[in-house]
């Protein structure tokens, strides 16, 4: 099946992909950010450019799109290879596994922990924010950072607020008067 767009035109849709800001990443940053962590973003002098880095944890996080790092999860409903041009794109995605696997190699490497979240995941943000708990609270950060076991509250706590915020169905109580 050959393209239906003209050359000029499938240069300017591609053109108009970033790669950085889309929803997905955004997603993570407002959750990590209401959990009360705090981050930079697309630090250049680490492999990757990772999307998050959060330099007190020594930890970084990637937000991959399932289509563009090809999400090797078989249930993924968005990764796969396009049904056309398979000579282009299977080569290209498989480069780009590769060059995803690398990187973390090097971060970890380096003495960085890296944890990838997949866009298809976001479908579910209470699993999410429990693997970025998981990753930056419980992976021992706490311990090596020396907060208090009232910070460590203060955080839980806030994270489960930010549940109740992606979370319709959880209403507060209304006051009594």
């Amino acid at each position: 099946m050959t393209d239906n767009l003209t050359p000029e035109q499938r240069s300017y849709c591609m053109s108009q992909i970033r790669s950085t800001d889309m929803t997905p990443e955004r997603t993570v940053r407002s959750l990590t950010h209401r959990m009360g962590f705090r981050f930079r973003l697309h630090r250049k002098d680490l492999p990757g450019r990772p999307d998050l880095t959060l330099t007190r944890h020594r930890a970084v996080i990637f937000v991959h799109g399932c289509f563009w790092h090809w999400h090797p999860d078989p249930d993924c409903p968005i990764a796969g290879l396009p049904k056309t041009n398979l000579d282009y794109w299977k080569p290209k995605l498989t480069r780009t596994r590769e060059r995803d696997t690398r990187h973390v190699s090097d971060l970890r490497a380096l003495g960085w922990r890296a944890l990838v979240i997949w866009e298809c995941e976001l479908h579910h943000p209470e699993s999410v924010l429990d693997r970025i708990q998981q990753f930056l609270i419980v992976g021992g950060d706490s311990g090596i950072l020396g907060t208090t076991d009232a910070e460590e509250s203060k955080r839980r706590s806030s994270a489960r607020n930010v549940l109740d915020c992606h979370n319709p169905s959880s209403s507060p109580e209304p006051l009594e008067r």
